[in-house]
């Protein structure tokens, strides 16, 4: 991709994979999009246990299903959350109107200091779960590393989820910047290609 418009290539150009695959902002959305899979699937796969006599499944979070079920539903909405802007920036070099391109990155800015808020809350959470968590409600410690896992890679999307915002941001000065550029000097040529 050629230089436009805040890294964005020439509007109606061919799609360069190898260039959108190297784009920090994908990078790191790949990144989110894999952690939230880790997060949700751990979860899932060994979130909930139930001791030799029970038969009902208690969530290992300290036997509170609402910490099982805000992890599972925080992970897959962010997972389908990436997916949409994973496809939102595959497209974003084809969008031609500034103010289109704007929109597209206001969204963005708030979408991803949104789930950096979940992420929080969601680390916060299950921490706290975990801790209070008794040694009597899962003697043989099954699902552990799951939920420490879960643990870990919700810390993690914090960081991911901060990084896109902050690249949004960038994102959105570079926009705001071409937009004044065009009102100053209608008449020149425009700084996207």
């Amino acid at each position: 991709m050629d230089g436009g418009a805040f890294g964005a290539g020439k509007a109606g150009g061919a799609f360069d994979l190898h260039a959108f695959i190297r784009q920090p902002h994908t990078l790191l959305r790949l990144l989110s999009w894999l952690f939230a899979i880790v997060v949700f699937g751990s979860i899932v796969n060994e979130g909930y246990i139930n001791q030799m006599d029970e038969t009902q499944e208690h969530c290992i979070f300290n036997r509170n299903h609402n910490a099982c079920n805000y992890g599972i539903t925080v992970g897959v909405l962010a997972f389908l959350s990436c997916l949409l802007y994973l496809a939102l920036d595959a497209y974003f070099p084809q969008i031609s109107s500034v103010k289109d391109r704007k929109k597209a990155v206001l969204s963005d800015i708030g979408v991803s200091a949104f789930w950096a808020f979940l992420w929080f809350v969601g680390f916060c959470f299950l921490t706290n779960q975990w801790q209070a968590s008794k040694e009597e409600d899962n003697p043989l410690n099954e699902g552990g590393d799951a939920a420490r896992a879960a643990i870990t890679f919700s810390f993690f999307s914090i960081f991911t989820w901060g990084l896109l915002t902050f690249l949004a941001f960038r994102r959105l000065r570079d926009i705001t910047f071409q937009e004044e550029y065009n009102t100053l000097f209608p008449n020149s040529p425009s700084l996207l290609p």
